[in-house]
């Protein structure tokens, strides 16, 4: 039987003979008893694929692209290489059982759930430097959390996109207002900002300290607090990894 997600790299990760005889001698499934579902919020050390799960998910939530997390991608992409080859291996041999292929079956299903997980994470950074390539590279702050690639792509975004509106309508328009830098008076800026003050809700990781809300009065989380606050609020904490937003 797979274990919980948690536990899914850390096990298999024991060299390709190891696996197989895991996969092969594995109980039962009916002969397990069932296991008490686990709390929502664990104290347990987190392993790769849990912290992968945070920063996904507080990604999908921030209105801001937040720091990328490439080393922690490079070990997980490292084992599902090594955790697929291994099930190629396995459904190739034919004295496997058809038992041991329906376990195989299983474990090919976890990596793929896991591969969803690296993918969603990446479309959504990809989404967030498309939507506002022209603030990522305006704002050298910005481009020290994302890649080199992700650098690169947004770069090349951004002036595909400086070209389409200039061959579209700027180049119509009097000199003075064929650039997107321009900020008249009264008038919304033509580059798209992240909305910082959009409300989320962030979940205490651990005893945080004070933070000052918009109307002036202070906020002090304790561990496993949730709180719906403005992004801005929070986004120091979500970056220290002090909070999680939920």
């Amino acid at each position: 039987m797979i274990d919980d997600d948690g536990n899914f790299f850390s096990r298999l990760d024991r060299g390709d003979n190891a696996f197989q005889n895991r996969l092969r001698n594995a109980p039962r499934d009916d002969d397990l008893p069932m296991p008490n579902a686990p709390p929502l919020f664990q104290d347990e050390e987190e392993t790769p694929l849990q912290q992968l799960i945070r920063h996904w998910t507080n990604e999908r939530h921030a209105p801001d692209i937040l720091p990328a997390e490439e080393d922690l991608l490079s070990r997980l992409l490292d084992h599902i290489r090594s955790q697929s080859e291994t099930v190629q291996l396995l459904r190739s041999d034919p004295s496997s059982s058809e038992e041991e292929h329906f376990r195989i079956m299983l474990a090919q299903t976890e990596v793929e759930r896991v591969k969803f997980v690296v993918r969603s994470y990446l479309r959504t950074r990809l989404f967030k430097i498309e939507k506002f390539a022209r603030y990522i590279m305006t704002n050298p702050e910005v481009q020290r959390r994302l890649s080199e690639s992700e650098v690169n792509h947004g770069r090349r975004f951004a002036r595909l996109t400086d070209q389409h509106f200039y061959h579209s309508v700027l180049q119509s328009l009097p000199e003075s207002q064929q650039t997107l830098d321009d900020q008249p008076p009264f008038v919304p800026s033509m580059v798209t900002e992240p909305d910082k003050m959009c409300a989320v809700f962030v979940h205490a990781r651990q005893n945080c300290p004070p933070v000052r809300l918009p109307d002036g009065t202070a906020l002090e989380m304790q561990k496993g607090h949730i709180s719906l606050t403005p992004y801005s609020v929070v986004e120091q904490l979500v970056m220290r990894g002090e909070v999680e937003l939920v």
